[in-house]
């Protein structure tokens, strides 16, 4: 999973030394010497990832060097704003200023010691790389391995390509067509409740979502409602999600009190069939929704749950229990999940198929996400013999539930589609994940990998389908072109289990438990009005990304900015916060920052100092006059929008039944080069296809053309080694 790491910062490195932002600072031998270093270390990942499962020793090498690499990205931003200022501070002719002697020497200090500074922490970095390389070289004898080619593939994703256990087998069918008659049969009860029981990952949620949309069952209840319990979850959050599955308003502020007695006056004397899937404790329904439920004419349970103790503390009258997959079934799955059109194809691999399906133990989850790895190969008794030995079958530090097929299909996973499916496991179990929140999350984190001129948005999306393809994330079939997905939450629990000690998603109080040092991805959700980290040094907190999109409006303070010097993502949606202070321009690595849903109506001047930023315009207001002016305005500076096609009369692109969700315009205005080419956005039911394009006044403040090959003669740059070697040298000798 490091290769992409560390081949992404020697790219890095390879294009910032022949910037001349970076040149300037006279560093470019020890920045090669890192590249050199990084490559190296390349050649021993491959050996290294094998191992780091079963051998805590290599495991440990791979935690320093991922901190090292860290590091590295963070020094070439540095670099390159240093190197900017300084380009900046130095005037284009070096006729019009005198030399760096008298009392103008004076001037040229702070520079000369900015400098100063870069280069010795490179070089102290230089030297903590080398002995990370040496480490792994000489001690734990990893071996000298090509790294591997990993070609991305284009997904173009059609409806056939995902196949539901439901559509296989007869044992859904009849299951399904026995629990509606049930339910039928005891629509006239004052209650009835009816449990599927099963374990993980065995389709107890497909067998009960089969159930819910049945043609006998719409129309029948006055109210109907789909609830995702979880494990861990909020009553306030739970009761709302109730009202809003039947389509009763709330309050935001409303406490627990409240919305359970809108709940109880809601469906007074009314018929409810409500699906309380993947409950783990009882106490959702004996202590939060039945009493208000109880007001109902009638109320039907139907609950999906692992554990037979939870079905009877709730009080099923029925129990279906799921049971694993029949070889003739469990073949069916395997080679429809792998797309392909006949069981022709495969019909001589029978024999292989049905030990993949006993090593998959019977359950759909593990058999659909197997199939997908053997799409992924040739269609041959070598490469399914080959899949069937692989070690990460057994790998026994894995939990046992997590073993087997769902690590293989982890492991199968080319190096940047890994570090985007550990990034999932950052959302709230059953929580949907937007589309587009995903690419841009990915794009601002660092995981995408380029590829030529194509946009890194659009490498991105071709991420998001490949992982769908995979298996690994499960599109809302509700939703338009998979622009919802979910994660099992067995994948999940893979996910968190994979990368524990650098993500971390849960409530805030937990954090303290956590080495914030470590910590480089951070997901809060939490039932308090108000988010605080915890008491540390600003050094201590090296996070990277900090999401709260979807806790309920908590409030935040605003010495959060400096308390993430390291971040890059920081998603602030719905918080409330109430200023931005000055301190935001010194996030250097910041990428994308997001207001969405707050009160924020004033942005610092200081932010303008950033280099790559992104910032949400939210409200549908803004939009809507966005599109009358055709200009967008900050504090700053200004970008203009263009309208393909539509200049004199404008027209949307595609007109929506149903429109969910704020309307949202991420619009890059602060550097012309990072600005986009387009955006989709949402007005009303109506979706605006919008063309950006940079200002000449973007560039006004600088006083020069970037692209000038002139703004810095290799004579200044010659300078400016001199300087930076005079700067090192503690006794310089005298001058002439």
């Amino acid at each position: 999973m490091l290769d992409p790491i560390v081949g992404s910062c020697a790219k890095k490195l390879q294009d910032v030394i022949t910037e001349k932002a970076v040149m300037i600072l006279g560093v470019k031998e020890e920045l090669r010497k890192m590249q050199r270093t990084m490559k190296q270390i390349q050649c021993f990942l491959h050996d290294a990832e094998q191992r780091r499962t079963e051998e805590s020793a290599v495991n440990n090498w791979l935690g320093d060097l991922k901190d090292a690499m860290y590091e590295a990205d963070d020094i070439i931003d540095l670099a390159r704003l240093e190197g900017s200022k300084l380009l900046a501070d130095r005037p284009s002719s070096s006729k019009n200023i005198a030399s760096c002697t008298g009392f103008s020497f004076l001037s040229c200090i702070p520079n000369i010691q900015r400098r100063h500074a870069i280069a010795v922490r490179i070089k102290n970095f230089n030297v903590e790389l080398e002995k990370i390389s040496k480490l792994g070289e000489r001690f734990l004898m990893l071996k000298n391995m090509q790294p591997k080619e990993e070609n991305p593939v284009v997904r173009q994703m059609k409806t056939c390509e995902l196949v539901e256990p439901n559509l296989v087998g007869k044992e859904t069918f009849v299951a399904c067509t026995r629990l509606v008659e049930l339910i039928l049969a005891h629509k006239e009860n004052k209650s009835y409740k009816i449990g599927i029981v099963g374990t993980g990952g065995v389709g107890k949620t497909t067998l009960a979502q089969k159930v819910y949309n049945h043609q006998k069952i719409k129309g029948t209840f006055s109210m109907q409602a789909w609830i995702c319990v979880s494990k861990e979850y909020s009553e306030d959050t739970l009761l709302k999600e109730v009202l809003r599955n039947i389509g009763v308003d709330y309050k935001q502020d409303e406490t627990v009190g409240e919305l359970k007695k809108r709940l109880d006056t809601a469906v007074q004397n009314r018929s409810v069939f409500i699906v309380l899937d993947d409950i783990w404790k009882h106490d959702a329904w004996t202590n939060l929704l039945r009493t208000p439920l109880n007001t109902s004419s009638t109320t039907i349970v139907l609950v999906t749950t692992r554990n037979d103790i939870v079905a009877r503390a709730i009080g099923v009258q029925d129990v279906h229990r799921v049971e694993l997959m029949s070889d003739d079934t469990g073949w069916e799955l395997l080679w429809k999940s792998m797309n392909i059109n006949e069981e022709t194809e495969v019909a001589n691999l029978r024999g292989l198929g049905n030990e993949i399906i006993h090593m998959c133990g019977g359950l759909p989850l593990a058999i659909k996400v197997t199939a997908s790895v053997l799409a992924t190969k040739e269609k041959t008794e070598n490469q399914w013999r080959q899949l069937i030995n692989r070690s990460a079958w057994s790998m026994s530090k894995v939990p046992i539930e997590l073993r087997g097929a769902l690590y293989l299909s982890y492991d199968d996973l080319p190096g940047h589609l890994k570090h985007c499916f550990l990034f999932c496991s950052l959302y709230p179990e059953d929580s949907n994940m937007s589309r587009n929140d995903l690419i841009r999350f990915w794009v601002a984190g660092g995981f995408v990998q380029e590829q030529g001129e194509q946009l890194l948005e659009d490498i991105a999306d071709e991420y998001y389908n490949e992982l769908i393809y995979r298996n690994v994330l499960h599109p809302n079939p509700q939703s338009a072109d998979y622009s919802l997905c979910k994660m099992h939450d067995l994948l999940r629990q893979l996910g968190q289990h994979l990368s524990q000690g650098e993500f971390f998603c849960g409530h805030p109080q937990t954090l303290e438990d956590k080495n914030l040092s470590k910590l480089r991805h951070i997901s809060i959700f939490t039932d308090s009005d108000s988010i605080t980290l915890p008491n540390g040094n600003k050094e201590d907190i090296r996070a990277r990304t900090l999401l709260i999109g979807w806790t309920k409006s908590a409030r935040v303070e605003n010495t959060i900015f400096k308390r993430l010097p390291c971040v890059r993502v920081l998603d602030l949606t719905r918080s409330i916060i109430q200023s931005v202070p000055d301190s935001i321009g010194t996030l250097i690595h910041l990428r994308l920052l997001d207001f969405d849903g707050t009160d924020i109506s004033y942005l610092p001047e200081s932010i303008g100092s950033l280099n790559s930023y992104v910032v949400p315009f939210p409200s549908k207001e803004e939009l809507d006059r966005m599109i009358a002016i055709d200009t967008i305005n900050t504090k700053n500076k200004e970008g203009t929008i263009s309208f393909a096609e539509f200049v004199d009369d404008v027209q949307p692109i595609k007109v929506l039944e149903q429109a969910t969700g704020q309307a949202r315009i991420l619009v890059a205005v602060f550097d012309p080069k990072k600005i986009p080419g387009m955006a989709d956005v949402c007005v009303g039911t109506s979706i605006y296809r919008l063309f950006f394009k940079a200002e000449e006044d973007l560039q006004a403040d600088t006083g020069a053309d970037p692209s000038d090959e002139d703004l810095l003669s290799d004579k200044d740059l010659e300078e400016g080694d001199r300087e930076m070697e005079d700067a090192e040298d503690p006794n310089p000798e005298p001058s002439g």
